[in-house]
């Protein structure tokens, strides 16, 4: 029950978060955990649809390698994709990821970590950085997962301005294969929730296979209808 009024209250503050972010929101909930021997390659996916919206039927694929380097830090470098229009897919930017564990799992009510990113985008010559608190709380069989992020952009085209972003994930521990949730995102004309599922395949004690989904839909009318996310990366 507690649990219950935690996620209430939170949901409460994501609807009512006052956010400037124009790029995209909904992306991948970042957990506050490195493993001392971390490497993976990683996967994501990003597609949204409306109709009659200037974002209709784009696309994001980015793709990275990441590893641990030190017991409590991990870095990973991305190159990311775009297509808006069916003719213009290309690679758009790239980014480089620092994760750090502030504390061990369990240690405290809350588990924390930070999140670093740099990303230089090619066709506009602009820069993005985003800087981010990682926090999560088990609750018995359930897991409460945040991300509040803040993200300064400049560059020649664009005007120099500071963003928030805010996401969440709740996620039932049902087996380490299947896990249901739901993922909540807000941002500058952007609010959405839907159902997601994530998942963890064990091939050996350092090798395995990570993979999660969601459908996000709009909460208000400035946000586009529907968003499809995918993720999945091997650990070895």
């Amino acid at each position: 029950m507690r649990s219950l009024f935690w996620l209430a209250g939170i949901v409460l503050l994501a609807l009512s978060f006052t956010a400037l972010a124009d790029g995209r929101v909904v992306d991948k909930v970042y957990h506050p955990y490195v493993g001392a021997l971390e490497r993976d390659v990683e996967y994501r996916s990003l597609y949204q649809r409306q109709s009659q919206h200037p974002d209709n039927n784009s696309l994001a694929q980015k793709l990275g390698y990441g590893f641990a380097v030190s017991e409590r830090a991990a870095l990973a470098f991305y190159l990311l994709a775009e297509r808006v229009m069916p003719d213009d897919y290309t690679v758009a930017s790239y980014e480089v990821e620092l994760r750090y564990m502030l504390t061990e799992q369990g240690q405290y009510n809350w588990d924390w970590g930070l999140l670093f990113e740099y990303e230089h985008q090619q066709q506009t010559n602009t820069n993005e950085i985003t800087t981010g608190l990682l926090m999560e709380k088990e609750f018995t069989h359930t897991s409460l997962t945040i991300n509040t992020l803040l993200v300064y952009e400049w560059g020649a085209s664009i005007k120099n301005e500071l963003e928030t972003e805010f996401r969440l994930q709740y996620r039932y521990r049902y087996l380490p294969a299947l896990q249901p949730s739901i993922e909540i995102y807000s941002g500058e004309n952007y609010k959405g929730a839907g159902p997601g599922f994530m998942g963890v395949h064990k091939f050996s004690p350092t090798r395995q296979l990570k993979w999660e989904a969601a459908m996000v839909f709009a909460l208000d009318n400035d946000t586009i209808d529907r968003t499809l996310r995918f993720a999945i990366s091997y650990q070895f």
